[in-house]
């Protein structure tokens, strides 16, 4: 049971790391430009997946939901 608590650790570990980054290249390509060397592109794939999104309606909707479902802060128990 513990190793569980640990890799479940690690991975919120990681993806705190991974959104951190990923507003860190949106604050870059804002400042700097559109495309960063190591960042790439992040504003248009942001606007890409949010059009996508868009147009698939309802089911854009719920899928909207559930990633901000994932991504959202919950106590490690």
């Amino acid at each position: 049971m513990n190793a569980a608590r640990n890799i479940k650790a690690a991975i919120g570990a990681l993806t705190e790391i991974g959104l951190m980054l990923l507003a860190l290249a949106i604050v870059c390509a804002l400042l700097v430009g559109n495309n960063l060397p190591f960042f790439g592109s992040v504003v248009s794939n942001i606007t890409a997946l949010v059009s996508e999104l868009g147009k698939n309606g309802l089911v854009g909707l719920i899928a909207l939901g559930i990633i901000l479902w994932l991504f959202s802060k919950r106590t490690m128990a």
